[in-house]
């Protein structure tokens, strides 16, 4: 069995020359190699194309290297938490690629399995496709995604023997996984380096034969950036977004596997009790989610895909980013909630981006949309203007098409039933006159309450 030479952090960073494709594991700041990233920056290296699914918080890790202007291009799927990348991308100072999450994350599997590409239904009629060829396939409009791979893979482990050997921690497997498969050049920092038989063989993650070098560094509550420590939180929460969360909560049945997004959705996880007999997924890499812990962060907890670090139940699982978005994408998610910025009388839903606004970032939410068996939306009934939100035509970019089953406003309730939008209740304090006052599209009443 071959030895893995172990290096220190500045051998490894004069690895990656001008100009090559780095791809840097991790998950916001978990599972993230922050030591060889700092490493690196403190080199003149310039001009690379990093690949990962952000590229940091503001100066650690990624957000170093492009605070220094060594980054010329980064592809991932969500840029939007770190504000200086969205101001470079604004200033024309960083060529930003967009793809959704779980594409990115099947195109490093692709890339590391020698397979040149393959067919999504996700960001099928969205300006995210772009110009990909598109096909239709098993009833589906879905595009082509080229396989991806980099020079250098920059990789974070928890453990590692002197084969090469990675066992990964809690959700820190996200992208790790698959980039160690897809690079011609595998560096990996872990917290600790063993003797070879000190990992059992059913806890190896990532065989050894992808790694050639190895650096030990220890992680800091630093390293984690905004993950690095959690309190119970105090904030009183608005009690309409409340009453949004409670009534998606009453669409959710005994075993459902269930994905709740970003905002009103996370509500949702508060409600729920041992007695609902849900699963809550999250898909950076967990099944079996549980609350937020009254103190500690993510060196302790594993984290959700806000970043938050969450408690894991009894039978809980984790698996990779790659492992997570097949599980939508193949129908294994019974229940998505998401917010919207807009839902139209076809039940298109837009989410994602506000043109003119400093929005980067797609995360998993096409992937979701379209892949979950029912998709359920939480939003306020109109802007903050006024201006309604469920509208004849979406005129934001589109998350998803035609997959919406369920609209819960500040105001209302409606269902797509038989493909038309459909009033079926009102929600506390609003009227039926207000609602038909403060909806943009045509709408059938069939009121239960």
């Amino acid at each position: 069995m071959k030895t893995v030479p172990i290096i220190s952090l500045a051998q490894a960073a004069q690895f990656v020359k001008d100009g090559q494709t780095l791809l840097v594991g991790g998950f916001g700041m978990t599972g993230n190699p922050v030591h060889l990233l700092h490493a690196l920056a403190d080199l003149p290296t310039k001009d690379l194309t990093y690949v990962a699914n952000n590229v940091g918080e503001a100066g650690i890790g990624g957000g170093k290297l492009l605070r220094q202007g060594q980054l010329k291009k980064a592809i991932g799927s969500f840029f939007t938490s770190n504000r200086e990348a969205v101001q470079a991308a604004q200033a024309g100072q960083l060529e930003v690629q967009l793809i959704p999450q779980g594409s990115l994350a099947e195109a490093l599997r692709a890339g590391g399995a020698g397979i040149g590409g393959f067919y999504t239904p996700t960001a099928a009629g969205t300006v995210i496709a772009g110009d990909a060829d598109v096909r239709h396939l098993n009833g589906q409009d879905m595009i082509f995604v080229p396989g991806l791979r980099g020079d250098v893979a920059f990789l974070r482990a928890w453990r590692a023997d002197t084969a090469g050997n990675l066992q990964y921690r809690l959700t820190e497997q996200n992208f790790n996984r698959a980039m160690a498969t897809a690079a011609d050049l595998v560096i990996v920092e872990a917290e600790e380096i063993v003797p070879v038989g000190d990992i059992p063989p059913e806890q190896v993650h990532t065989p050894g034969l992808y790694v050639d070098y190895l650096v030990e560094a220890k992680l800091t509550p630093e390293d984690l950036g905004s993950s690095a420590d959690v309190k119970g939180s105090s904030k009183k929460v608005d009690e309409a977004r409340l009453n949004m969360a409670r009534r998606a909560l009453q669409e959710l049945r005994p075993g459902d596997v269930v994905n709740l997004g970003i905002g009103i959705p996370t509500l949702v996880a508060d409600l729920i009790t041992p007695g609902h007999g849900l699963n809550l997924h999250t898909e950076n890499g967990m099944l079996g989610v549980g609350p937020a812990p009254d103190d500690g962060g993510a060196m302790d907890f594993p984290v959700n895909a806000g970043k938050i670090p969450v408690t894991a139940l009894p039978g809980a699982s984790y698996f990779d980013s790659a492992d997570s978005f097949a599980m939508i994408r193949g129908g294994h998610v019974d229940v998505a909630v998401m917010g919207g910025l807009q839902v139209d009388e076809h039940a298109n839903l837009a989410n994602w981006a506000v043109p003119g606004k400093p929005l980067l970032g797609v995360g998993g939410a096409m992937d979701l949309a379209s892949g979950a068996k029912r998709l359920i939306v939480t939003m306020g009934h109109t802007d903050p203007d006024g201006t309604p939100k469920i509208v004849p035509d979406c005129t934001l970019p589109l998350t998803t098409r035609g997959a919406v089953n369920v609209i819960i406003t500040d105001k209302a309730v409606f269902e797509f039933v038989d493909g038309v939008l459909t009033l079926t209740e009102l929600m506390p304090g609003a009227t039926l006159e207000e609602v038909r006052a403060t909806t943009g599209a045509k709408f059938n009443e069939q009121l239960r309450n």
